[in-house]
């Protein structure tokens, strides 16, 4: 009897591998195959990830011989020009989707591991993901699984009647009118980071080489501890510090493989080891918020929301209520500073690349704010700064993609998309397509944006840096204030250009960032 209970249970774990691992993949491509869409023929464990792997290979390999022949003609330390700085990084970093795209055209199928993915480049089916405010159209299962460490089952990640209950929590105290309150503390944080830059150029002679980038993450990070945490940078420093070190090791995980997210290697064993620190930090904090009195902010209405869950509504979310707190705040913490951050170090590369872009946006600065001190009403009138942070965002996008899984069948245009099949928008691939932007997309030009959003490309629902439909970015008012207090406040104080070290390399670690970070010659702007 216990070798046939043995062989018994062999067979269903068997015949729920198959299914899972080979049926259920193959039916999802047969569907869309007979919908005329292809893509490259995937392996039944590993799905296309040794083709993608293979593609950026011979990529590096390429641009490695490239870079020899080029330093041969060039002097070291040879200053950047703006026209030596190429803003193509898609075909870099995703060649395998420039690829397909190309060969397939602008709707394609390819999978990693088991996940199959349905990528649309298309601006009309965009447009049609857009308007699609069905819950079965939800985010992809593998953001609360594979990057769970760092997502968990927090706003960004869930679907259904968890995301619904979370953003109906979290949404409302990041709508504009209650972002405009923030600007004064923003301008504090950001007024404590420009009198030690002062303090540095003053020590260093007129020019100081100033790698800006943590400077930017310790400011973004106080920012978002204050408005939402009622704390500062320097309270949540190891969390914030804990969560960038889970997003580099996570960058280097691939997602869909089965079973590798339980193996004990080494990236595992140090994401879990950070997930446990994080949680323990986080529900410190909590702790310490419920032992003290706080106004009312975002934290506090987590802490009410998960006070407020009964037996029941755990059970029907399928979340506690240590975890709904935790995994909200490392979305928050995460998001909030790390995103706006890196924006904020692109916009001043830009501009310390392009000068007279750097002048205009200044020359705008000094004239609506001329005490120096910028509030809302003055933000919301700096419209080249508006351009020149459009663009910055149309080039370097916050997010990579746009993620969506059919949770069941569904028909986007004229497409049934199957269910479980993951729906992936290259976001940099709509915002530089040259049939939509124009002939410069490649360039760094604001002015496309001096009519506003819908009049800066052919199809203006092609410009989605913070996300699409009823899932985009609750935070992209907090974003956006965020970032014109700081770049009018350093405009109206410094005069900077690139650093002769400064590397231009664009990487992925689940945002584009500068690889090596971004390197500025700062200088104090004189006055007369």
């Amino acid at each position: 009897m216990l070798v046939s209970v043995f062989f018994g249970g062999c067979l269903v774990l068997f015949l729920y591998v198959y299914e899972y691992l080979i049926m259920k993949p193959k039916r999802q491509r047969s569907k869309l195959e007979k919908q005329g869409i292809r893509g490259p023929c995937p392996s039944i464990f590993l799905g296309n990830i040794p083709e993608i792997k293979n593609i950026h290979l011979k990529l590096h390999s390429k641009s490695t011989e490239t870079a020899i022949e080029a330093h041969h003609e060039q002097e070291q330390e040879q200053p950047i020009i703006s026209n030596n700085i190429s803003h193509d990084w898609p075909s870099t970093i995703f060649p395998h989707l420039k690829q397909w795209q190309t060969q397939y055209g602008p709707v394609f199928m390819y999978s990693t591991g088991s996940i199959q993915i349905l990528c649309i480049t298309d601006a009309e089916m965009v447009k049609e993901v857009s308007l699609c405010t069905s819950l079965n159209l939800g985010k992809p299962s593998y953001l609360s699984k594979d990057r769970g460490p760092l997502l968990g089952q927090g706003i960004l990640a869930t679907s259904g009647s968890i995301w619904a209950h979370q953003r109906k929590i979290i949404a409302p105290e990041l709508y504009l009118d209650k972002v405009k309150s923030m600007v004064n503390l923003m301008v504090d944080s950001t007024t404590s980071l420009l009198e030690s830059w002062e303090s540095r150029i003053k020590s260093e002679g007129e020019i100081a080489d100033i790698n800006i980038d943590q400077d930017l993450r310790s400011l973004s990070a106080d920012i978002i501890s204050r408005a939402c945490f009622g704390s500062n940078f320097s309270q949540g420093k190891q969390i914030f510090s804990k969560i960038r070190n889970l997003q580099k090791v996570m960058s280097n995980q691939t997602i869909g493989v089965p079973g590798s997210r339980y193996m004990p290697n080494k990236s595992n064993k140090e994401m879990w080891r950070l997930e446990k620190e994080i949680k323990s930090m986080i529900l410190s904090v909590v702790k310490h918020r419920v032992e003290a009195s706080y106004e009312r902010d975002l934290l506090q209405m987590i802490l009410e929301s998960a006070k407020n869950y009964s037996d029941g509504d755990s059970l029907t979310l399928g979340i506690t209520r240590d975890k709904f707190i935790v995994d909200n705040c490392k979305n928050i913490y995460f998001a909030g500073h790390e995103t706006t951050a890196i924006a904020a170090s692109w916009s001043l590369m830009l501009l310390a690349a392009n000068p007279e872009w750097q002048d205009r946006a200044r020359a705008e600065v000094l004239e609506i704010c001329r005490d120096g001190v910028p509030n809302a009403d003055m933000l919301q009138s700096m419209k080249t700064l508006t351009m020149v942070i459009q663009e910055t965002l149309r080039l370097y996008p916050p997010a990579v993609f746009v993620g969506r899984e059919a949770l069941e069948d569904m028909k986007l245009k004229n497409i049934l998309v199957p269910k479980g099949v993951n729906i992936q928008i290259p976001i940099s691939m709509l915002h530089q397509n040259p049939h939509i932007w124009g002939p410069d997309s490649h360039k760094y030009n604001p002015e496309r944006f001096q009519n506003g959003v819908l009049e800066a490309s052919k199809i203006p629902h092609a410009y989605i840096p913070f996300g699409l439909g009823n899932r985009v970015c609750a935070g992209q008012h907090l974003a956006m204030i965020e970032l014109k207090v700081i770049l009018s406040l350093i405009l109206s104080k410094f005069c900077f250009s690139l650093s002769p070290a400064y590397q231009h390399c664009p990487a992925f670690r689940l945002v584009i960032e500068p690889k090596d970070g971004v390197r500025l010659h700062m200088r104090r702007l004189q006055l007369w």
